[in-house]
């Protein structure tokens, strides 16, 4: 896959085609409406977007996936991409709701995660919350709690191309396209107070876990994602050299092998 550690190509294009779906829809649940996509066939992967993208932000990752014999699911969170939602706030614990509410009627009992951001820490509720349900989490580039984050420099041109992608994507996807502001607005609500689990929480998950953390990340303090890596019982963590919070579509090649690493050693 090619790279991208600008992301001068993915404001320009947004993310890499996706492939064919096998099977796409909405499932209603708890007043919003949940886009999903399914690829392949095998053990299910479901891949959980960032904060303000959407499911088509895994370009770079679902040809590999489905290369080595997954299933890929992807799914946009409520609000998310072509989702909608109600007038409630955001909250991780409701996000992770709708992702158990897709499997569900897709007749999926467990999955493998990999979540990237806010899909990192829907994901890892997820599993604290209904741990059958989840045979393992990728957790990149997340916090479980606010001293996890930086200070964030608006100033930098990378964001400032990320973001523009995501409006632009916004308008083209969403049931509300003139609502951008708006939606941002509340999803940052959510990031104020959001998420806040403690050692104790963390201490109770029950699933593999892989905490990936980038060596340029600008919102997540590597200290945190170590002692996430710590807390979580047998929880292994991964540095990725080289990249920013967006190593996906930076350098797909080199998030695509820690992913495909950690599914492989999951039991069945």
């Amino acid at each position: 896959m090619r790279r991208d550690d600008d992301l001068t190509r993915f404001a320009a294009e947004g993310g890499e085609p996706l492939p064919t779906a096998g099977a796409q829809g909405f499932v209603a649940h708890d007043g919003a409406r949940i886009w999903y996509s399914s690829y392949g066939a095998g053990p299910v992967v479901i891949l959980l977007h960032g904060g303000l993208g959407h499911g088509g932000n895994w370009g770079a990752q679902v040809p590999a996936l489905l290369s080595a014999g997954y299933r890929v699911l992807l799914i946009d969170s409520r609000g998310h991409g072509s989702s909608t939602r109600d007038d409630r706030p955001y909250t991780y614990e409701l996000m992770a709701s709708d992702v158990v509410a897709v499997m569900d009627d897709l007749a999926i009992g467990r999955a493998a995660f990999v979540g990237w951001s806010d899909g990192a820490c829907i994901a890892l509720v997820l599993a604290l919350k209904a741990p059958t349900r989840a045979r393992g989490v990728f957790f990149f580039g997340c916090n479980m709690d606010p001293s996890g984050t930086k200070e964030i420099d608006e100033s930098d041109p990378l964001l400032g191309r990320c973001f523009s992608r995501h409006a632009k994507d916004y308008a083209r996807l969403s049931a509300t396209p003139d609502a951008f502001d708006d939606f941002v607005a509340a999803v940052s609500q959510m990031m104020k107070t959001e998420p806040n689990y403690g050692p104790d929480d963390l201490a109770r998950v029950t699933v593999p876990v892989a905490i990936a953390q980038s060596e340029r990340d600008e919102f997540i303090k590597r200290e945190h994602a170590e002692y996430l890596a710590r807390s979580i019982p047998g929880a292994r963590f991964i540095l990725l050299e080289g990249v920013s919070h967006f190593a996906p579509l930076q350098q797909p090649d080199l998030f695509n092998d820690a992913v495909l690493a950690f599914l492989a050693g999951l039991k069945e």
